[in-house]
């Protein structure tokens, strides 16, 4: 990650020439230089090669160009990662899950802004509910309870957000100081000390750390807990013909 002030410089614009879609989209260009904490008004004015009272006539503060980058940045979240229709609900709320992860992971900016940051709009925030909305149903008409529905998507939600907050955060700190590790990093695991976690660890397994194994082993007891909800629900058919074999009998 490049340092603060390392940014590169643009030639001097016009006077006027400036509007708030390019100091936005410069934003962002030097976001990726420097990353959204660096970010500063008279940086960016050097990097658009403006003056940066030209900025501040359209953004008066810092939190407001982040408002407006963080707008732009739920847009192209959801181009870039739409609601899937998969065959069963389950490959669709797997499918959404992968997504939405790989949609952040690939891009830092997005992380930061709407993970971490997260100040959207009233009008973003009503096309991010409407999505959520689309997952619950979806879940409903699957089988499960609304009870079940919601609790299940939200679970799918915190697990990916939490995976990604973890992992952009140790990137964070690897940035600002190459030697910092994070705490399953700093576990003492010795065949001695800690033989069942030693044996682990030499199969490849790590303590909470927001691989790739461990997302998918969290998602998949997600999705495996909503099978067993959907299977056991009175509306589902292999359950009523088991209820009705059992009076049968």
């Amino acid at each position: 990650m490049v340092k603060q002030g390392t940014a590169q410089k643009r030639p001097r614009r016009e006077r006027g020439s400036i509007d708030p879609d390019d100091i936005i989209a410069g934003a962002f260009e030097l976001a990726e230089q420097v990353s959204i904490d660096n970010l500063s008004m008279p940086m960016l004015g050097k990097h658009l090669g403006v003056g940066v009272t030209s900025i501040y006539w359209y953004f008066r503060k810092k939190d407001d160009l982040l408002n407006a980058m963080t707008d732009r940045a739920v847009r192209q979240y959801f181009s870039e990662a739409p609601f899937p229709e998969a065959s069963d609900w389950r490959e669709t709320l797997r499918k959404h899950a992968r997504v939405m992860r790989e949609t952040f992971l690939s891009n830092p900016i997005l992380a930061d802004l709407i993970l971490i940051r997260s100040s959207l709009s009233p009008k973003h925030a009503v096309v991010g509910a409407q999505q959520i909305e689309t997952a619950v149903a979806n879940l409903v008409d699957a089988g499960l309870s609304l009870d079940d529905a919601f609790d299940t998507y939200s679970a799918v939600q915190l697990h990916v957000r939490g995976s990604v907050v973890l992992a952009r955060l140790h990137d964070k700190s690897k940035a600002a100081d190459p030697d910092s590790r994070a705490y399953y990093e700093n576990l003492v695991i010795t065949p001695e000390s800690t033989p069942v976690l030693a044996e682990g660890t030499s199969r490849g397994h790590s303590i909470g750390a927001p691989d790739e194994a461990n997302f998918a082993y969290g998602l998949e007891c997600i999705l495996d807990h909503a099978d067993r909800l959907i299977e056991a629900s009175p509306g589902n058919d292999a359950t009523a013909r088991r209820k009705t074999k059992a009076a049968a009998r």
